[in-house]
Parts: structure tokens; sequence; C-alpha cells
């Protein structure tokens, strides 16, 4: 029987963003972008520091979310149904493939600490596709710590960050995007980022008043731009986090009547991860068990199937 820790198996409802700040995609002027990008992550922020059960799920699928955005900005074919296929169905330890290489960044990002090391943010932008010396990295890290003690509202960091990385080369958005998650995070006191900003790139609150140009960092009304933008990743995180709330709580009321050898990784993998492949193997269960596992799942209606395969399926919340 499977054990878990009652704490984590009936959080609270997730928060809202408050209907004032998500009332429209748009804001009548710079102060009202700001006030509602502060409205809305305030009601993130007790999201962001919460520890449920479904957390790394959780940040996971806003990192596929941010990773299919970048696949457009790359001029990329890959949706997020063929970033999962890179990531978890290639042989361990295997090479994603470029698209799955970004996946991966955004996985990174949502995984660790929002601290920028001239090493860490070297393996960031190998993944990403470019290449920078040294030099210019160890500048990079210095101008975010700059960043850091300036004590300038989150927002507004995040949008400094990002204009200063594409000033600097400016076919590196991709960066900019990732930098701008990670010191949002970092001027939040975060313990680690939440892949958001990316996922709005296309979307109404960087198009121009008349919805025409893409609006690119350092542009007229960028940072403005930004706070639009985190009012509805913050409303988009906030929704997706209580339709998982919902899911992981069916799981983890039937997870104490599995008897699989096993399931409980089975449960800590759905709980964690965006998707877990349907054939996955660990010293206690073969693959074999693992697809009666999902298939005695799926009637409990407690997974869903992600890829719409049925062979080299992916599972997931």
């Amino acid at each position: 029987m499977i054990r878990l820790d009652p704490a984590t198996a009936s959080p609270a409802a997730p928060p809202t963003v408050p209907a004032g700040a998500a009332t429209s995609a748009d804001a009548p002027s710079d102060g009202d972008a700001a006030f509602r990008a502060g409205a809305a992550l305030g009601a993130l922020d007790t999201l962001a520091r919460a520890q449920p059960a479904w957390a790394g799920a959780w940040r996971q699928r806003l990192a596929l979310h941010c990773a299919a955005a970048s696949m457009r900005l790359a001029g990329r074919a890959e949706d997020a149904a063929a970033l999962r296929d890179a990531w978890h169905l290639r042989p361990p330890g295997a090479d994603p493939g470029p698209a799955g290489a970004v996946y991966g960044a955004w996985r990174q990002l949502a995984g660790q600490p929002p601290a920028a090391t001239p090493d860490r943010l070297g393996k960031t932008v190998d993944q990403l596709g470019f290449h920078w010396d040294v030099e210019a990295l160890a500048a990079l890290c210095e101008h975010i710590d700059d960043l850091a003690r300036s004590g300038r509202p989150a927002p507004f960091a995040a949008a400094a960050i990002a204009a200063h990385v594409v000033a600097m080369r400016p076919d590196a958005e991709l960066l900019a995007w990732w930098l701008a998650d990670l010191v949002l995070a970092h001027s939040l006191r975060w313990q680690r980022p939440l892949p958001l900003i990316m996922a709005q790139t296309f979307g109404p609150a960087f198009r121009g008043e008349a919805g025409g140009k893409r609006i690119r960092p350092g542009e007229k009304n960028f940072e403005r731009a930004v706070c639009v933008a985190l009012v509805q990743a913050a409303a988009d995180a906030c929704r997706l986090a209580g339709e998982l709330s919902r899911r992981a709580e069916k799981l983890l009321a039937v997870a104490p009547k599995l008897r699989a050898k096993g399931a409980g990784d089975v449960i800590f993998l759905l709980l964690s991860e965006d998707a877990v492949s349907g054939s996955l193997t660990t010293k206690t269960l073969s693959r074999f068990a693992a697809r009666r596992l999902f298939e005695r799942l799926q009637q409990l209606d407690t997974v869903r199937e992600l890829s719409g395969r049925t062979t080299f399926r992916l599972f997931g919340l």
C-alpha cells in the first residue's frame, strides 16, 4: 500500500488572479498596467511559495508552454506534442535534438534556484543554440547582480534584463525571455522561477495599440507590455494550478488502493513531471506492469493519455 503525507495529499485550493487585474488584455496607462501586474503577481506569489504535491508537474507544464512558444520565435515547427516526444521518448542520456534542448533549458529554469553564474548561463546558451564567450557571460551575470541590488519592481527588472540582452545580441531574444523569468523570480525571492513570459510573447500584450508589429525587448512601450503580459501569464498559471490540483486530488485519493509494486514511484513521477512514458521501467516495475498500471489509472479517470497514440504513449495529470 502507498502511504502519502496528508499535508500534501489535501492542499488548499490554489489562488486566482483578482478579477480587477485580469479584466482585459490591455491597460489605459503605464501606471495601471504596473498596478495590475502587482496584483496578479501577488496572487501568484502565494502559489509559487507553496509546495503542493503537484508543484513539479505544474512547473514543468509551464516550461512546456514556454518551450512551445520558443519554437515559434526560433522559426521551428515543433509544437508541445513534438517537444514531449523529443524529451520523454529518447533513450536515457541521448541527445534530445535542437528542439528538445530548448525544452530542456526551460525545464532547467523551472527546476533550479534563480541564480546566474557564467557556468550555468554557458550551458543555457548552448541549449538555446547560441555561443557566447566567457567574458560576455561574466559581464551579463554582473548586470543581473546589479539589477538585483537596484531594488526595481520585479516586472521592470524582468523587462530590463530582456532589453539588455537584446541590445547586446539582437539574435538572442530566446535567452532574453529565459533570463526575464529568472530575474523576476530573483526579485520576488521565489525558490525557483516559474516559466511565464515567453508563453505570452505572441499574445495581445506585445502587440501595438493597433494590434500590429510585435513589441520586442527594448522597444517603445516594452515595460508596459511586460506588465500586461504578466497579468495574463499569472492568470493562466493559476488556472492551470487549479486544474492540476483537482486532477492530483483524484490521483492521490486512489493511490493508497494501488497494490502494484512500484506504483508509488509512478505516482511521484506523475505529480512531478509534465508527462511520464507509458513504457516506464523501474527497479520494481516492469514495462508490462507499467502498462497495466497506467491502464488501471486511466480506468479510474486519474490520468490522461497525452500523445493520442496507441503505442509509445505518454501519461500525465
